[in-house]
């Protein structure tokens, strides 16, 4: 990417800025996490890294700074399928179907490893939620039934569906920052931007974002896992050399996170900070895996990009 620290600095001004203000009715109206106003400025939330990018973009046009034509600038910053559009391919359909299988193996382990407590038969945890949502919205479908369709749902159609919001955050993580953060080395450019991804959650996880429990040090949790997450996505988009397999492997896990509410027991609800594919057990999981991509696979330091 271009070298000015100016850029990178208005990327996160405008990308912190606008994700700050857009969760700023949540604050005002102290909305809790069931509340509809948590899905609609999260969603609003994911565009703002796409939205700095274009700053970025806007900002170096206006200084009349040399650069690339949109459409190199375009590809350089992961837009299109790279060169090898087959590999691009593969990989968007590894992501699609190995994540919320990633999602799976995770509540297997965390079964396994007595950190999870499962009800397959009688799905208690997703009966006593269906019981609990406001007459009239709860579904006249058998409970069971319910459970297949969602998790059919979650590995064939909600990855592409949430990849549209997806999108505006790869572009501007993955798309954009991982390739400015390079000349820092592979790994230290992975550990930089994860952090940055994991902090920028904050005006939600502040509020217990997917650790309820846990109250505002969610947060901290939370940039643990998005460095371990955020280096797996590193890997897609470094090895294709296109954010579109990173974009689909992040609607995935916003599509397959929740399954492991789907087979808890009411009796003993998932303690979401070790179980399932957010908690502890998937972190190490994801790390595991990201470890053996990039060993199996090396990646190449993308090129840099003028504004």
């Amino acid at each position: 990417m271009s070298r000015r620290p100016a850029d990178l600095w208005l990327f996160l001004l405008t990308a912190y800025g606008l994700a700050w203000l857009f969760a700023l009715p949540i604050w005002l109206t102290g909305a809790s996490l069931a509340s509809p106003l948590i899905m609609v400025s999260g969603v609003a939330m994911m565009f703002t890294p796409a939205l700095a990018v274009l700053a970025v973009r806007l900002y170096g046009r206006r200084r009349a700074a040399p650069g690339t034509t949109w459409r190199e600038w375009a590809g350089l910053t992961g837009l299109t399928l790279g060169e090898r559009r087959g590999r691009t391919l593969a990989l968007v359909v590894m992501a699609w179907f190995g994540t919320p299988l990633l999602a799976a193996v995770a509540i297997a382990l965390s079964a396994a490893l007595g950190l999870l407590a499962v009800d397959l038969d009688g799905l208690s945890l997703f009966r006593e939620g269906l019981a609990a949502a406001p007459r009239g919205q709860a579904p006249p479908v058998d409970p069971g039934t319910l459970a297949v369709v969602q998790v059919a749902v979650a590995f064939l159609i909600a990855p592409l569906i949430n990849s549209v919001a997806a999108f505006g955050e790869e572009w501007g993580w993955r798309g954009w920052l991982l390739p400015r953060l390079m000349p820092l080395g592979t790994w230290r450019a992975l550990l930089v931007s994860g952090v940055i991804w994991g902090v920028w959650h904050a005006p939600l996880t502040l509020r217990g974002y997917n650790y309820p429990e846990l109250g505002a040090w969610a947060a901290p949790l939370f940039v643990v896992f998005c460095v371990v997450y955020g280096a797996l996505l590193g890997w897609l988009r470094l090895y294709s050399g296109s954010i579109w397999p990173a974009v689909v492997g992040h609607g995935a896990l916003n599509a397959s996170a929740s399954l492991v509410l789907l087979v808890g027991d009411a009796a003993d609800p998932p303690d979401l900070v070790v179980a399932g594919i957010t908690g502890l057990v998937g972190s190490a999981l994801l790390a595991v895996v990201s470890a053996v991509l990039f060993k199996r696979r090396p990646v190449e330091r993308p090129a840099p990009v003028a504004v």
